[in-house]
């Protein structure tokens, strides 16, 4: 992990957050951190909480209770500050296949309300940086799977992120489409010290990828730490899915999420398959 000073502020607080939806306890005094720089993986099966989580995270929902900082910023009080250090991929797909990659890119700059002058260049910059250039102008529909997902991450780049917030950014993907899309990730965290935090139900990933994790069921933190303590916590042969279904149960349960959530992630895995 890249060294960064003392003095620099944690990437992203997580104190105490709850949140609840009717009689749902989707959030339960969830608490972790970030460290500038650093990968952390936030892990649990389907309806655990974590995209919740995210979205308190971005500004996209407020908390019952609890805080949540990014870079020392308040994410209720100083949500405008807050959107200008992050970028963000969500779930479901945010690029419209009916404009190019240039277009869609182009959105995103205006959205972030880019000086004007500057965004062309940016946006230029950011499609290089995602290997996407020699398609700026084809229409996003004729875009592979893995190029649509590299699309996202320069629609999340353009504001040049602080911090980068992705929730299954692999979904659907096949294992080279997969590779090509955190090699460029990973190369941000190399070359500009990007903190990322990120959603996966893949633990390979994990395992690779992460430099702490958590993993989280029932709307609460079950365990954390390095991916190599997390292991070891279980047993010497171990492996991170050993800890997955020891800490989320042999026999997984429905544990909530709307027939909506679960046709618009099937939806995007189909999108980009």
């Amino acid at each position: 992990m890249p060294v960064t000073e003392e003095s620099e502020p944690l990437a992203v607080e997580a104190i105490d957050i709850s949140k609840r939806f009717k009689d749902v306890v989707a959030v339960d005094r969830v608490s972790f951190e970030v460290r500038p720089g650093e990968v952390f993986g936030l892990l649990g099966p389907n309806g655990a909480g974590k995209t919740t989580t995210i979205r308190v995270l971005v500004t996209l929902l407020p908390p019952d209770s609890g805080q949540a900082r990014i870079f020392g910023l308040d994410a209720v009080s100083q949500t405008m500050a807050v959107r200008r250090l992050i970028g963000y991929v969500p779930q479901q797909l945010s690029a419209d296949g009916s404009l190019t990659g240039w277009e869609n890119v182009m959105l995103f700059a205006r959205l972030y309300d880019l000086p004007r002058r500057n965004r062309k260049a940016a946006v230029a910059e950011s499609l290089e940086l995602m290997g996407i250039a020699d398609a700026r102008d084809r229409l996003v529909s004729t875009y592979s799977g893995g190029m649509v997902r590299r699309l996202e991450l320069a629609q999340a780049l353009i504001n040049r992120p602080r911090l980068l917030v992705l929730d299954e950014p692999t979904i659907g993907l096949d294992p080279i489409a997969r590779t090509e899309v955190w090699e460029r990730v990973l190369s941000l965290r190399q070359e500009a010290g990007t903190s990322i935090l990120l959603t996966t139900h893949y633990m390979e990933e994990a395992d690779q990828l992460c430099d702490r994790l958590a993993l989280m069921h029932h709307g609460r933190i079950q365990a954390s730490g390095t991916p190599a303590e997390l292991k070891a916590s279980i047993g010497a042969e171990a492996t991170l899915e050993d800890v997955f279904r020891h800490y989320a149960g042999e026999h997984l349960v429905d544990e909530g999420g709307s027939f909506k959530d679960v046709r618009a992630v099937r939806r995007t895995a189909r999108r980009l398959g």
